[in-house]
């Protein structure tokens, strides 16, 4: 998975970057309907999904662990897709859906940092995204029929937070990248400079 860095941390700022911009939409958004919020939902869920997709199949051949991330975005992808074909579904089994994604999501997430913590620190940055997910599903299905306003904080401080925690993921699995680059670019130097008294 060592190798895996470079092309894992520009999927986790893509799925941070799209839920930081869904979580700013759902609290700018003037008069957002619950409906309206569940089609802003789906969008965020298709574009986090397909980012997770993008990444797992870059990585799957050199990263044993890239269908955890493929799953991720299978799930995100599903739940988009169910959001966007039945439009007709009550707002309340569409809030419901959203929940179930977070849950399955966070889920994933904290398997998937919990297998990174044997080389990466920082990991604890996915594994609490996950734990932010898994909470919001259960408030979710707590109470799912909270009022639209309620829903509407509740959704933008869940894209928010997780979408923090996963950019700052990201931005430490890039320093890491662009560190070991540097040791090994300097690593022949120093070589070169040992034979040479």
């Amino acid at each position: 998975m060592n190798q895996s860095f470079s092309g894992l941390w520009p999927t986790l700022a893509l799925r941070g970057g799209i839920a930081i911009v869904f979580g700013v939409l759902a609290l700018l958004w003037p008069g957002l309907t619950l409906l309206t919020l569940v089609a802003l939902f789906a969008v965020y869920a298709l574009l986090g999904g397909a980012a997770a997709l993008a990444g797992a199949i870059k990585s799957r051949r050199y990263d044993a662990e890239w269908w955890l991330l493929f799953i991720l975005g299978l799930v995100s992808i599903g739940a988009a897709v169910v959001s966007v074909v039945r439009p007709g579904l009550t707002a309340l089994v569409l809030v419901l859906l959203m929940g179930a994604n977070a849950l399955l999501i966070g889920v994933l997430d904290i398997i998937f940092a919990i297998r990174l913590r044997k080389i990466l620190r920082g990991e604890w940055l996915l594994g609490l995204s996950g734990a932010v997910s898994v909470v919001f599903g259960i408030l979710v299905f707590l109470y799912p029929d909270a009022g639209a306003l309620a829903m509407v904080w509740i959704i933008s401080f869940y894209a928010l937070v997780t979408g923090a925690l996963l950019l700052a993921l990201a931005f430490r699995l890039r320093k890491r990248v662009r560190d070991r680059q540097a040791d090994r670019r300097s690593s022949p130097d120093r070589r070169v400079a040992g034979h040479h008294p």
